[in-house]
């Protein structure tokens, strides 16, 4: 049956194929070519091997009928304490080809119920200013709060951060 649960061992080779073809579709032209081709499914499949292996808190996935995995994300408490915002999701990537299905909607949704069961009333997201992406976000009801500059790629890039106040009204 398809749809959101949360990660479990064995799920990194999934989410990592996912990472690499989403981060090439979306960051072309925005990253140089070689930090994306550099990207390797192994590596990262390696790195979400150990966060899974210490438990999947907060790391969800979107799973097909197929039991092929077509999304995922992390929330956690907010890493930026000074922004007064209680939750954050790190990552929520939907596969290139499975994107405009609701699927982003589903992963962000189970997110924010996640947050809300530790008692977290509020999250932001920092998503890539060049990323079309952020749209989504907006379409979600984040509002744009914060812009930062980050280094990534090799360069940097501006991150815009989205906020949510109050997560019990987001549907």
């Amino acid at each position: 049956m398809a749809g959101v649960r949360r990660a479990r061992r064995g799920d990194e080779v999934g989410i990592a194929a996912i990472e690499v073809e989403t981060w090439r579709v979306a960051y072309a032209g925005v990253l140089p070519d070689r930090t994306l081709v550099g990207m390797s499914v192994r590596r990262k499949a390696w790195l979400w091997a150990q966060e899974l292996s210490h438990g999947a808190d907060g790391v969800w996935v979107w799973e097909s009928g197929r039991s092929q995995l077509l999304g995922f994300g992390h929330c956690c408490v907010s890493r930026m304490p000074d922004l007064a915002c209680d939750g954050e999701v790190t990552t929520l990537y939907v596969h290139p080809d499975a994107q405009d299905q609701g699927i982003g909607r589903a992963l962000l949704l189970a997110m924010f119920a996640d947050l809300r069961g530790q008692g977290m009333r509020s999250a932001l997201v920092w998503v890539l200013e060049d990323n079309p992406a952020r749209f989504f976000y907006e379409r979600m009801g984040g509002k744009l709060a914060w812009r930062r500059p980050i280094q990534m790629g090799g360069g940097q890039v501006q991150a815009l951060g989205y906020y949510w106040n109050d997560l019990e009204a987001v549907t």
